[in-house]
Order: C-alpha cells, then sequence, then structure tokens
C-alpha cells in the first residue's frame, strides 16, 4: 500500500514554467484518469514523477508516504514502488525481454522487502510466472524470447508496458497515453489488461485524451481536468463523460 501526495508542484523545462501549482492526492486500490488537451502538462507530470533529468522541481513537493522522494533519482524511486508506463516505449536491441523482467522483478524483490512478492530460485519458476502474467495482457509467449520492444507494434508496445506493471507490480503506476496511436480494438484490449493485472491495493493513474480507454476500464474512481499546468476540476466517472460530450473549452476557460 502506498499513498502519493503532490504539493504546490511547479516544474520547469528548458527555461519554460510547464507544471504552476499541481495538487493531487491518490490511495491504496485508486484508479485515477488525468485528462487535458495537448500541451497542458501531463507527461511533464509523470516524467517528473520519476525523476526526468529534464525537468526540473522549481517549487513543491512529492510525497510517497509521507516522504519526500524529490532528492530519489529514477532508479531509487522505482525501488520505493512508483512505476511509469511510456507513451513511446523505446526500442532496446539485444536486450532480451524475458531478461529485463527478471533482472527487474529480482532488484525490485531485494528493496521492497516485507512486501507479499513471490520468491523464484530457478529460471524456470520465472518463466512460468511469466506466461500466466502474458495470457492476461493478452501477449503470445513468443515475446519472452525478443529483444524488448523491438519490432513490436504499437499495441503490443502498450501492452508489454502493462505486461510490466504485472510482473513488478508496483505500489503506483502511471501510464502515460496507453490508448495513443491503438485502434478501438486494441484500446480495449490494454483496457482489459490494465483492470485484469491490476493489485487490489496498489493504484493506478492513467494519462490520456480521450475517454474512449476510460469506459473499458472495470473501476474509475477520479477524473482530473489537467490544462495550463494545472489541475482545473476533479469529479467522478460521470466527468469524463462530460467531457467528452463537450470538450474542455468550458473547463479551460
Amino acid at each position: 500500500m502506498a499513498k502519493l501526495k503532490i504539493v504546490d508542484l511547479h516544474v520547469n523545462r528548458d527555461g519554460k514554467d510547464i507544471l504552476k501549482g499541481v495538487n493531487l492526492t491518490t490511495g491504496p486500490g485508486e484508479v485515477h484518469a488525468i485528462m487535458g488537451p495537448n500541451g497542458s502538462g501531463k507527461s511533464t507530470l509523470a516524467y517528473t514523477l520519476l525523476a526526468h533529468p529534464k525537468y526540473e522541481v522549481t517549487s513543491g513537493d512529492i510525497l510517497l508516504d509521507g516522504e519526500s522522494i524529490l532528492e530519489l533519482t529514477a532508479d531509487e524511486r522505482a525501488r520505493k514502488g512508483l512505476f511509469l508506463g511510456f507513451q513511446y516505449p523505446t526500442e532496446v536491441s539485444g536486450v532480451g525481454f524475458s531478461h529485463f523482467l527478471r533482472t527487474s522483478y529480482n532488484s525490485l524483490s531485494k528493496a521492497m522487502q516485507g512486501e507479499d512478492r513471490e520468491v523464484f530460485i530457478t529460471v524456470r519458476e520465472f518463466q512460468k510466472y511469466l506466461r500466466n502474467n502474458l495470457e492476461q495482457v493478452g501477449l503470445d509467449k513468443e515475446f519472452l524470447s525478443r529483444y524488448l520492444n523491438e519490432g513490436f507494434s504499437g499495441g503490443e508496445k502498450k501492452r508489454s508496458e502493462v505486461l510490466q506493471m504485472a510482473v513488478l507490480k508496483p505500489k503506483i503506476s502511471i501510464l502515460d497515453e496507453p490508448d495513443s496511436g491503438l485502434d478501438i480494438d486494441a484500446v480495449q484490449a490494454v483496457a482489459k489488461a490494465i483492470s485484469d493485472v491490476s493489485v487490489s491495493d496498489a493504484t493506478v493513474v492513467v494519462i490520456t485524451h480521450y475517454a474512449r480507454i476510460l469506459k473499458f476500464l472495470k473501476k474509475l474512481d477520479y477524473v482530473h481536468v489537467f490544462a495550463k499546468g494545472q489541475i482545473l476540476r476533479s469529479g467522478d466517472a460521470s466527468l469524463a463523460e462530460e467531457l467528452e460530450k463537450r470538450g474542455y473549452e468550458w473547463i479551460t476557460q
């Protein structure tokens, strides 16, 4: 279980203020959606949470279970239980997908001692664990023998990000536009995979432009409208439906 609290967060990139006082609190087991137009700062928030070096926090704080993580590096934040699913996953030639997942899992398990995490003694045990998760996200077992994201289609890349979330079992998952570039069938499949692999006491934050992926989630607790570097309005799932009908202008103005 983990609680994330973002307090009056201001972020700068290349001399330009992008985030201008973001406030957000999430609790264990909650599913949040952050919606907003292009250029509103949604992806900046995601990258800032995982300590991307190009984004400078000029004021405010990010608290995980009451402790500031601003001074922690990306890998240190990951070991605390934060996970970022990328909008554009990078292809990494020469790095086996299965080996990458096993190395990541073992690294996190050492850091998150005391958590309810399975211990795999042999490679065969871990392979069985991977195959079970592959079925949940709708990927074929051949993916385990391929290089990380190399030659994957758009939908396969997005599902591979969800697979990582399923395998690594983070406390808080931030998924940056998991629906971008996908057709309606792929969007539905990715949404189902997100719902199926979400641990009951883990937090999921889905960043998106459109409400279509949110319609396919089994659970959605909060919707936040992001514009002009801030969260301008929050509500329940019905807010996403209203945005689908009316767009963002009525809020941004």
